[in-house]
C-alpha cells in the first residue's frame, strides 16, 4: 500500500483522493521471480523486480519497455485543460485544492509499467533482496539519483519521506499501515532495510516499503513545509519535469529537467517526451471545449457523451487538423456511481435506498443523452474477470457461508446471482408504472406514507427529502430527470450545486444525502479495500464516503488480503463484490472501456498504446514538422 495524491479535479467529476497499492507483491511457493538470483545463502533472494502472480515481464537486462518509441523525438509542448480552482500544490493534504499534476515530479524506490498488471520494478534502487519469509526487506540503491535541485539522494531522504506519510500522512492512511514497520535501518547512504512486524499482509510488504515518494529531506528541513499542510511550491523530488510558472486558478507550466538523473535509464527511454506540459484551467467543461476548439490547448480528454456526440464538428477537425479518436482501455473499469450517506437515518434502511435507485433510469440515458455510449455498472470491478457472476462457486460459498450463519448476510446470497440495478426502458425517462408501484410500496413498508400533497412522509410528519450534490453544470442534464422521477414518487429530491471547494469540503465532512463517487478498483486488491469499505476508516476516509460499517464486509477484506493465488484472489473478490452489491449503497451509473480524446495533429504515439495506460503525457511525443504545418495554415500560433 503506497501514498498516493489526496485529491485531483477533473472534466468529468472530483475524484476522490486515492492511496492504493502500486503494485502488491508477495514472494509465495508459487511465486516466480524473473531474473532473480540467490545471494547471502539459499535463504535470500536478490532481484531486479518482484511479481505475486508469475514472471515478470521485463528482466534485468531490458534495453527498453516494449510499447515505447526508443527513438521517439524530444522537445516541445502538450497543453491540457483543468476544471475548477487551484490554490496547493500538495495531493496528500485535505488543506486546499491540489493543482492538476502536482506530483509529476515524484518517484518511488519501485515503479510498474503499464502493461504488467502484477510486477513492480526496481527504479531508484538497482536491486533488492528479502529472505523467503518476507521478514525484511534490503533496497539497494542507485548512486546517481538527485532531486532537481542537483543534490543526491540517500537513504536518509527515503527514510525521512517514509516516516512523513507515518506522521503526517492523512488518518485514513495511517491507521491502516500503523504496526507494519518493525524497524528502518539505513545500512549506509545507499542500502536501507525495512523490518516488517507480523501485522503486515505478505502481499503489500514490498510495495509499501518500496511504494513511497522520495522526497528531499534537506527541503523540507530549510522550507518548514508540512504534508499535512498546503504548499504554494511542489515538494523537491527527483522527477523529469519541475514547476516552470504558475497563475492560481489560471494556468500551469511544468517544465523538463534537463539535467535529470533518469534519462538514459532502461525504464525511462522513450519517455518524458515534451519539454514542456502546459495546463489552462477553466470555469467548466464547456467552455474548455470552446477554448480547444479555439487552439487555446492542443489534447483533450473528452468526458462528455453529449459533447463527444454532438460537439466534435468544427473547422479545425473537419479540416483534418484534429484528430478524434477512441483507444481502448485495458484496466478496471470505473465503477461510478451515486451513493448514500449512510450516516444519515434515512438512508440506513435499504428498502429506501432501492427505491430510491430504481427511479434512475439508465436506459433512457444512455439512449437519450449519452448517445449509446456508456454500459452499465453492475459490478465494483466492471469488465474484469474479478466481477461477481452467476450463483457463487463453491469456494465463495466457504466464504460467505460463515457469515450467513452468524446472522451478518442474508441466506439469498449463497444461491442467487449477485444483485444488479434496476433496467427501466429507454423509451422514456419516466419509469414504468409498474416500477413507481414496486418503489412505493418499499416506501411505504418502510414507513414513508404519501399524503394529499403527493409527499411522502414518516410518522413524525418529517418529509422524505433528498439533495444531491454535484459541482459541475454540465451534470444537471443528467440529475434533473432522476429528480423529476424521484419528486413523482413523493421524494423531495432537488439538487445542490455548489462550487468545487465547497463541493470537496462538504463531502469530507460528510455534509450531503447523496452524490456521486468513483470506485477506482486494481487488478491486485489488497490492503487499500480498507480505505474504500472498512467500518474502521467511515468516519474520515475520502473514499468510503458512504460511510460503509458492515461486519461481513469487514470479515471478507482479509480474506482478499490473505489470498496467495490469483484463483484464490479471484474468488475472495467474487465474494466480496458479491456483498457489497447486495447491501445497495450505491445508484450505479455507467463506464466505459475505451479513452475518448481529441488533440492538434501534432503528435506522435506509438503503434500500440498499451492496455494500463494511455499516456498521452508519458510516451507520446512532439511533432515539429506536424506543428509547423498547423502554424503555416494559421491554426495555431
Amino acid at each position: 500500500m503506497t501514498p498516493r495524491p489526496a485529491r485531483a479535479a477533473t472534466q468529468a467529476r472530483l475524484v476522490a483522493p486515492t492511496f492504493p497499492t502500486l503494485t502488491a507483491i508477495l514472494l509465495s511457493g508459487a511465486a516466480i521471480l524473473g531474473g532473480a538470483t540467490v545471494a547471502r545463502g539459499q535463504d535470500t533472494i536478490e532481484t531486479h523486480a518482484f511479481s505475486n502472480f508469475g514472471e515478470v515481464k521485463y528482466g534485468p537486462d531490458m534495453e527498453h519497455l516494449d510499447y515505447v518509441n526508443p527513438d521517439a523525438p524530444k522537445g516541445g509542448e502538450i497543453s491540457i485543460s483543468s476544471m475548477g480552482t487551484f490554490d496547493s500544490f500538495n495531493n496528500y493534504s485535505r488543506k486546499g485544492v491540489s493543482a492538476a499534476l502536482a506530483t509529476i515530479g515524484s518517484e518511488s524506490i519501485l515503479t510498474s509499467t503499464a502493461d504488467d498488471p502484477y510486477g513492480i520494478y526496481c527504479f531508484l534502487c538497482t536491486t533488492m533482496e528479502y529472505p523467503e519469509d518476507l521478514k525484511w526487506i534490503t533496497f539497494n540503491l542507485r548512486d546517481d539519483v538527485t532531486f532537481a535541485d542537483g543534490t543526491p539522494m540517500t537513504a536518509e531522504d527515503v527514510l525521512f519521506s517514509f516516516n512523513l506519510f507515518l506522521e503526517q500522512g492523512i488518518t485514513e492512511y495511517r491507521r491502516i499501515v500503523e504496526g507494519f514497520i518493525e524497524d528502518v535501518e539505513i545500512v549506509d547512504d545507499h542500502t536501507i532495510t525495512f523490518t516488517f512486524t507480523d501485522q503486515a499482509p505478505i502481499r503489500e510488504r514490498v510495495g509499501f516499503a518500496g511504494g513511497t515518494p522520495v522526497f528531499s529531506k534537506a527541503w523540507f528541513d530549510e522550507t518548514g513545509t508540512r504534508l499535512d499542510d498546503s504548499s504554494e511550491e511542489p515538494f523537491m523530488s527527483t522527477g523529469a519535469y519541475v514547476l516552470e510558472s504558475k497563475d492560481f486558478n489560471r494556468q500551469i507550466v511544468y517544465a523538463k529537467n534537463p539535467d535529470y538523473w533518469g534519462a538514459d535509464h532502461p525504464l525511462q527511454i522513450g519517455r518524458n517526451n515534451f519539454d514542456r506540459i502546459r495546463v489552462e484551467y477553466f470555469a467548466d467543461s464547456q467552455a474548455a471545449f470552446e477554448a480547444f476548439k479555439a487552439g487555446a490547448f492542443t489534447f483533450r480528454v473528452e468526458n462528455s457523451s453529449l459533447i463527444w456526440a454532438t460537439g466534435y464538428d468544427f473547422p479545425n477537425l473537419n479540416d483534418g487538423y484534429v484528430i478524434k479518436e477512441e483507444i481502448p482501455d485495458g484496466t478496471v473499469g470505473t465503477a461510478q456511481s451515486f451513493i448514500f450517506n449512510l450516516d444519515r437515518e434515512v438512508w440506513q434502511d435499504k428498502r429506501v435506498r432501492d427505491a430510491i435507485g430504481m427511479m434512475f433510469n439508465f436506459e433512457w440515458s444512455n439512449e437519450a443523452l449519452f448517445y449509446g455510449l456508456y454500459d452499465r455498472v453492475y459490478s465494483f470491478w466492471p469488465g474484469t474477470d474479478l466481477a461477481a457472476e452467476g450463483v457463487p462457486s463453491e469456494g465463495e460459498v466457504e466464504i460467505l457461508q460463515p457469515l450467513v450463519d452468524e446472522g451478518l448476510l442474508d441466506a439469498s446470497i449463497l444461491t442467487d446471482e449477485p444483485a444488479v440495478p434496476h433496467v427501466n426502458s429507454a423509451d422514456g425517462n419516466r419509469p414504468s408504472r409498474g416500477t413507481y408501484r414496486a418503489a412505493g410500496a418499499l416506501l411505504e413498508e418502510a414507513g414513508w406514507i404519501p399524503g394529499d400533497d403527493g409527499v411522502r412522509r414518516n410518522e413524525a410528519g418529517e418529509v422524505l427529502a433528498l439533495e444531491i450534490l454535484s459541482y459541475d453544470p454540465n451534470f444537471d442534464r443528467i440529475l434533473n430527470p432522476y429528480i423529476e422521477n424521484l419528486q413523482q414518487l413523493g421524494v423531495q429530491a432537488k439538487l445542490e450545486r455548489v462550487d468545487t471547494a465547497q463541493y470537496v469540503e462538504n463531502r469530507r465532512a460528510g455534509d450531503f444525502d447523496m452524490t456521486s463517487h468513483s470506485f477506482s478498483m486494481g487488478f491486485e486488491p489488497g490492503i487499500g479495500l480498507e480505505q474504500w469499505f472498512a467500518s474502521k476508516t467511515a468516519d474520515d476516509s475520502s473514499r468510503n464516503l458512504m460511510r460503509l460499517r458492515n461486519e461481513a464486509v469487514d470479515r471478507i477484506i482479509p480474506t482478499v488480503v490473505d489470498a496467495e493465488t490469483l484463483e484464490a484472489l479471484e474468488t475472495s473478490v467474487h465474494a466480496l463484490d458479491r456483498t457489497l452489491r447486495s447491501i445497495g449503497f450505491m445508484v450505479p451509473q455507467w463506464y466505459k472501456p475505451v479513452h475518448t480524446v481529441a488533440y492538434f495533429d501534432m503528435y506522435g504515439k506509438p503503434e500500440t498504446i498499451p492496455p494500463l495506460d494511455m499516456g498521452y503525457l508519458d510516451f507520446w511525443w512532439y511533432d515539429a514538422e506536424k506543428h509547423q504545418a498547423l502554424k503555416d495554415a494559421g491554426v495555431l500560433r
